[in-house]
């Protein structure tokens, strides 16, 4: 079928029929416009939990066990891993989570929000503060009880929920605000990795960490030969990560040394794609002027692919390309494995449980606005740091309740705190209460504390003013960019 306003080609693919492909593009639609929500990787967590949370507490509970932890084999001939398929949501999957979490990381220390103190000073202060008090305050809570191993529970931010409530706000959330957000939250995903390796790793052995660093040299070579991440860096990858499993570090802090690893320049860069694809497009052209049809095209269309994937830098690149697999696959997938919590299996009356229970809950709730706010209190007042144009300490309110919003990674490190405890479901029910007051809170205190059109605030502040400001915070996250 052809259409006399194209240019002459069909308007459909060969061989491809128009009423399958209407049928198709009408089912895609929908899916695509809630993927440009930029709460829609947030909504689909809190699908995912509720709908955990009601079958672990329906009559079809026993099912909803027996799934997660159904025997799983993965490996080649005597090479092989026998272990359940919770295990492996929260020890490979979770690795690519970490990863992009590297990824992020990475290019915000390079070009971003971390690249300089001045920028830097604020939302560090403001995760520091985030992490020490509820930290503090569950610590103080469960001293010298059974649950005061779980004092790394309250002390992560789930940054697909808090963008998400921020995303709800609208045009009251000052680009400023929300940005600080970002870099906070890149901190404080940084302060929890490090609290699972040093703190949450069972046992050591020597020969696994020889092991993870035969895999960390393969990426530094990678890096001296040329040889650009993407597909090559999956062998690596999975031999860091074997390797930290048998050395009894969590393995999903593989992701995160991939990443920081990546390389963060464009070869190519802008100009350089622009030029090579010139030549290409030229090249194909001629080719295709004479009458060439086959694999004649295939080279000047690889320079163009190449080139255009080397026209940003691999930590770029890997970050975008694995963002929407995290957000609106792994992250659902770890939150419906995780956040069926038992409600009749759960004792407060059991040792622990209750100081367990507020110490989590307090924790996120108190511990992490007041945290947030008394340390970028105290770096203002030393000033190392100043509020960015567009925030104020209204602002910083609303961003302290949605700190308070722990879910995935306050989750990942229950497990690793309380794994085969019956301590676990009632730091889950913790978090899953504090997370749902926190999130709340936030959105309320948004409504009432900010301005309608932050933007456009009475506070005098104008549009060149509010690009001078996202220069100052510049680098956006991929959590909003690919929600969007």
């Amino acid at each position: 079928m052809n259409d006399d306003s194209s240019p002459g080609f069909p308007t459909i693919p060969p061989e491809a029929r128009l009423p399958a492909l209407r049928v198709a593009q009408a089912m895609r639609r929908p899916i695509e416009r809630f993927l440009h929500i930029e709460a829609a990787s947030g909504i689909l967590l809190i699908i995912a939990a509720a709908t955990a949370l009601f079958w672990a507490n329906s009559p079809w509970a026993h099912s909803y066990e027996a799934l997660w932890y159904t025997p799983f084999r993965i490996g080649i001939g005597e090479w092989t891993m026998d272990k359940s398929l919770h295990f492996w949501i929260n020890d490979l999957l979770m690795a690519v989570f970490f990863l992009v979490a590297g990824l992020e990381i990475k290019r915000e220390m390079v070009d971003g929000a971390l690249s300089d103190m001045k920028r830097a000073a604020l939302p560090i202060a403001a995760a520091i503060g985030g992490m020490l008090v509820p930290a503090t305050i569950y610590a103080a809570i469960t001293m010298g009880g059974p649950a005061q191993h779980g004092w790394g529970v309250p002390m992560a931010t789930d940054i697909a929920f808090a963008v998400g409530v921020l995303a709800l706000l609208g045009r009251r959330v000052h680009p400023a605000l929300r940005v600080l957000l970002l870099a906070f939250a890149v901190i404080d995903d940084l302060g929890a990795i490090l609290v699972i390796a040093l703190f949450y790793t069972t046992g050591f052995a020597v020969e696994g960490l020889f092991i993870a660093l035969g895999g960390v040299f393969v990426v530094w070579l990678y890096g001296r030969m040329g040889v650009r991440p993407g597909a090559t860096l999956i062998p690596p990858f999975l031999l860091i990560w074997g390797g930290l499993y048998h050395a009894g570090i969590h393995p999903s802090i593989a992701g995160v040394i991939v990443g920081l690893m990546a390389p963060a320049r464009a070869w190519y860069g802008p100009m350089g794609f622009l030029k090579t694809a010139q030549k290409s497009l030229q090249k194909f052209k001629q080719r295709a002027e004479e009458g060439e049809t086959g694999t004649a095209l295939i080279e000047p269309l690889e320079e163009i692919g190449f080139a255009s994937r080397e026209a940003v830098a691999p930590v770029i690149r890997l970050e975008h390309q694995l963002h929407s697999w995290v957000a609106y696959g792994i992250m659902p997938l770890f939150a419906l494995a995780n956040a069926g919590v038992a409600l009749a299996g759960i004792s407060l009356e059991a040792p622990g449980a209750m100081a367990a229970l507020i110490g989590v809950t307090l924790g996120l709730l108190v511990g992490k606005p007041v945290g947030v706010l008394a340390l970028s209190w105290l770096a203002i007042k030393l000033k190392l740091c100043v509020l960015p144009q567009g925030v104020n300490w209204r602002g910083m309110l609303v961003v302290g309740f949605a700190a308070g919003i722990g879910f995935t990674m306050a989750i990942f490190i229950a497990e690793l705190a309380f794994s085969g405890s019956y301590l676990l479901g009632v730091e889950k029910l913790g978090v899953l209460v504090a997370t749902a007051v926190a999130g709340a809170l936030a959105l309320i205190l948004g409504r009432v504390l900010l301005p309608a059109d932050s933007v456009a605030a009475a506070e005098g502040i104008s549009e060149s003013s509010v690009e001078a400001t996202a220069e100052l915070w510049s680098g956006s996250h991929p959590a909003a960019e690919g929600a969007r």
